[in-house]
This record gives C-alpha cells, sequence and structure tokens, in this order.
C-alpha cells in the first residue's frame, strides 16, 4: 500500500480526530465543516468526502464515544474480580474514568447529538444494553436500573452544567456507589422472601 493511499484511509479518523480536538476546546458550537477541515489540514470537500454534514460527523463521533465506552468497560470488567459485582464494578469505573475526563469533549458531543437522532440512537443502544446487561446479573429488580440512571443522572447533570464535584464530596458520591455496586449481586431480593 503506498503512503498516499494509506493517508487517505486514515482521513476518517484525522477528521473525527479534528472535530474532537476542537470541541475539546471551544464546544459545540465551533463544530462545522470549515472548522474541522482547517484543524485537519484538510480542504473542506475532503472532508464532506467522508462526512456529508454535520449532523454525519456528529453521528460518527458519537459512534466512536460509544465504541470507547464499550471498550474501556471491557478493559475494566478483565480487571474486576470474579463474580456478581463485576460488571457492575466495571461499569461505574468507566463512568468514575469518563467524569474524570477534564477535557470538555464528552460534555461537547453530548450536547452537540441531542439534535441528531442517529446519535442519540447510538447512545439510546448503549444504555439499553448497560441495563440489559445489568439486569441480568441483579439480586434485587430494579438494583441495576438504579445504580445505571444514578450513573447516568451524574453525567448528565455534569454536562448540562448543573452541578461540578470535585475532591471530597466527588469521592464521597464515587464510593457509595461503588458500595451499592458491589451490594448489587449480594443482597437477596426482599419481595421473594416475604
Amino acid at each position: 500500500m503506498t503512503k498516499a493511499r494509506s493517508r487517505r484511509q486514515d482521513r476518517p479518523e484525522v477528521i473525527l480526530d479534528a472535530a474532537e480536538s476542537l470541541m475539546r476546546r471551544s464546544g459545540e458550537r465551533v463544530l462545522t465543516i470549515d472548522a474541522v477541515a482547517a484543524e485537519a489540514g484538510l480542504s473542506k470537500g475532503g472532508v464532506l468526502h467522508h462526512y456529508a454534514s454535520k449532523d454525519a460527523l456528529i453521528t460518527a463521533l458519537a459512534a466512536r464515544k460509544v465504541a470507547r465506552m464499550r471498550a474501556g468497560i471491557a478493559e475494566n470488567l478483565a480487571v474486576q474480580p470474579p463474580g456478581p459485582a463485576a460488571l457492575p464494578l466495571a461499569v461505574l469505573a468507566q463512568a468514575r474514568d469518563l467524569y474524570a475526563d477534564e477535557c470538555g469533549f464528552p460534555d461537547a458531543l453530548l450536547i452537540a447529538a441531542t439534535g441528531n437522532a442517529e446519535a442519540v440512537a447510538g447512545f439510546r443502544e448503549f444504555l439499553a444494553e448497560r441495563l440489559s446487561q445489568m439486569g441480568a446479573i441483579e439480586g434485587r429488580p430494579g438494583a441495576g436500573a438504579a445504580l445505571v440512571f444514578s450513573i447516568l443522572g451524574l453525567m448528565l447533570s455534569r454536562s448540562l452544567g448543573f452541578h461540578r464535584l470535585d475532591g471530597p464530596e466527588l469521592a464521597r458520591l464515587f464510593d457509595a456507589l461503588d458500595a451499592q455496586a458491589r451490594n448489587l449481586a449480594a443482597e437477596p431480593d426482599a419481595s421473594r422472601s416475604a
């Protein structure tokens, strides 16, 4: 494969990297095809060849983010002790990592994606997978969903600027979620014993 052909095949990733870089620095409002082209060192036509519109670009960014979240959960799962708490702890560890991302891209992407049905569909599918997986391991009906929605509420409220928890306050919150994750499968369903 020639060097020029290899560079052309890498262009979709270069374009997505440029878009992500722009959003990290300045938020979702600066995401235009022209700005992405300039950031990537490509022509506008070069960007449009791979992503026919801003919506297509946002959809691709969202798909890449979901793939990274799935990979992060899988990596975190691989280091958990085996048992029913492994998946909840891996999901929580990925949420900690995402919350610690101080560069603003997850927030900007989420805000940009809200107006894009395809991008939102990718996030919905990811959430449905987490809820299904957590429901399959939980010891009490609804406990896994409660953990997932607790994490989601924390992330969304940060993205929307409702809060910015730091230091001991954030540590206490994540410790409480960690305890909930550890107890998820350990606690018997009270309705079954009644």
